[in-house]
């Protein structure tokens, strides 16, 4: 696929990192924030977090969604802004056009898809929120969308209290939702030449990965079947984090063959009886089961636990922390990077997938606020005067 123009008002994560997919790619990617209001510091809030790397509005927390992107500040509360943006999208032959505000900023700053496709028909239009359109005042914060679709409830101990994911798992679903629709919406137009609206509801998304516990309550399920159960699989037994001599390990047990197996295992002899040949029958005597593994594991090192389970085919991991897994071959090699303005280089993610063609390796490091302004409106065919002129009446900043 051809390298497409993305215009994008984007704050936060869940955007963001939909349109990183893209620059990763080898696509042009032009952020648009807001000109200062005079209330709190200017554009993507998500610039002032973290640690001061480079300059005060690229923090450690912006740079890694957001390399490889031009940046350029809009006032789109007035209506030369928006008359300008229609202009840049026109000039620029802009292909995809995204935003993750409240729905019902959409018409107040001229950026719904009926203005926009007014100006490009074939423009493909990808809006985040919270709940979709229909909701149109909800914000859309990845803890809350958490709690509200059912993720706290199903994440951290039995015995303990609701849990948020470690990754903000939701605005990264969102802006998968937004990558996936996105190329659908361009091989649909290669055929009919027509744009496209998608409206992802970080919500919705959310709820459509409900797929082992939500269908269950038709089917008349126990209580302990759709809540908390911590580090164990609710229906394959056993699989948990057991205790070593010297830390954790994994085990996942998916099948009565990879269970006989384990039993084979001189060490795990003990552990093994008619009534748990079956995933059903261990089911009856799980607690007991991890207490008898737990015993096991316990007495030995985590290596030697591990050669154990590889010789017996059985699925296993250690508890790896960040730096173990930026050192795994499998993630090492692929690690994405930027150089710092001073010349340092940055490791980051791995892209999602490996892509023919698509060099994700070394993108450009984050902009600075506005920091491509004037060169984006130099190429829509504003004169220096003009663009002096715009600057003048608060019409765009850099």
């Amino acid at each position: 696929m051809k390298p497409r123009t993305v215009l994008s008002m984007e704050q936060a994560l869940s955007m963001p990192y939909a349109t990183l997919r893209f620059a990763q790619l080898g696509w042009r990617v032009i952020r648009l924030e807001s000109t200062p209001s005079g209330d709190g510091l200017p554009g993507d809030p998500n610039r002032y977090i973290g640690g001061k790397v480079a300059d005060d509005d690229r923090r450690t927390y912006f740079i890694a969604p957001n390399v490889g992107k031009e940046a350029i500040a809009l006032n789109l509360k007035e209506p030369d802004g928006q008359a300008l943006l229609r202009r840049l999208l026109v000039e620029l032959d802009v292909d995809v056009f995204c935003c993750n505000t409240v729905p019902r900023r959409y018409k107040q700053l001229g950026i719904d898809y009926s203005t926009l496709a007014a100006a490009k028909p074939d423009l493909i239009w990808a809006g985040i929120s919270a709940m979709g359109p229909d909701y149109p005042d909800a914000p859309g914060y990845d803890p809350v969308i958490q709690a509200m679709a059912g993720y706290m409830e199903l994440t951290g101990a039995a015995d303990g209290p609701p849990t948020l994911a470690g990754v903000p798992i939701i605005d990264l679903k969102a802006g998968d939702e937004v990558y996936a629709n996105v190329m659908m919406a361009l091989i649909e137009r290669a055929e009919s030449g027509k744009g496209t609206r998608i409206d992802v509801s970080m919500l919705q998304a959310a709820a459509s990965w409900l797929i082992t516990t939500l269908p269950l309550l038709d089917f008349d399920c126990q209580p302990s079947e759709i809540t908390r159960c911590g580090n164990e699989h609710r229906k394959f037994i056993p699989t948990n984090v057991y205790p070593t001599a010297d830390g954790f390990i994994y085990m996942a047990i998916g099948s009565d063959v990879q269970w006989k197996r384990l039993c084979e295992i001189p060490k795990f002899a003990s552990i093994g009886n008619s009534a748990r040949a079956t995933n059903e029958g261990r089911h009856r005597e799980r607690e007991a089961i991890h207490r008898d593994v737990s015993a096991v594991t316990s007495r030995y090192p985590t290596g030697e636990i591990a050669a154990d389970f590889r010789d017996g085919t059985i699925p296993h991991a250690p508890i790896h922390d960040i730096p173990a897994v930026r050192e795994m071959d499998a993630i090492r090699q692929r690690l994405t990077t930027t150089r710092m303005p001073g010349g340092k280089l940055v490791h980051m993610q791995p892209m999602a997938v490996d892509v023919a063609g698509a060099d994700g390796g070394e993108l450009a490091f984050a902009p600075r606020y506005g920091q491509h302004t004037d060169a984006v409106l130099r190429e829509a065919g504003c004169s220096d005067d003009e663009i002096a002129l715009l600057h003048a009446r608060g019409i765009v900043a850099s």
